[in-house]
């Protein structure tokens, strides 16, 4: 069996998180959906769990990072084109998500960033594929 990788996150609004994502395009996996809980399906290993605040901090002893405060990770996602990386940003500002900073192109690499409605930092990269040996 392949890894997989499931992304846990806190977030306030569990719907109004859900309705964000969907804008991207996202699915989600309604086995493990509830009102605490959802699972976002971003590649075919790859997963976000969205957790409401309450159900997060009973995984963890710590304090819950306020990500519009603070940055503890940035989660990156590549893209097949330049185009999409702009069209999945665009997509979140529409959706109500901010840019935290400036686009970058680095001539074999693209990428841009956008923040969720809570805060979390979302990266999203082309490379051309002769830079990551696919070319």
């Amino acid at each position: 069996m392949a890894t997989q990788i499931f992304v846990n996150l806190p977030v306030k609004d569990l719907q109004r998180s859900v309705a964000f994502f969907t804008a991207l395009g996202y699915d989600f996996d309604l086995n493990f959906t509830d009102e605490n809980a959802t699972c976002m399906i971003v590649g075919e290993n790859i997963f976000v769990m969205l957790l409401v605040e309450p159900f997060f901090q009973t995984f963890i002893k710590k304090e819950i990072c306020d990500a519009r405060k603070s940055t503890e990770v940035l989660v990156c996602l590549s893209c097949e084109s330049r185009a999409k990386v702009d069209e999945l940003v665009a997509k979140a500002i529409a959706a109500g998500g901010t840019i935290p900073r400036e686009t970058q192109d680095l001539g074999f690499m693209y990428n841009c960033a956008f923040e969720d409605l809570d805060g979390h930092i979302w990266e999203l990269v082309y490379m051309e594929p002769t830079a990551v040996g696919q070319g």
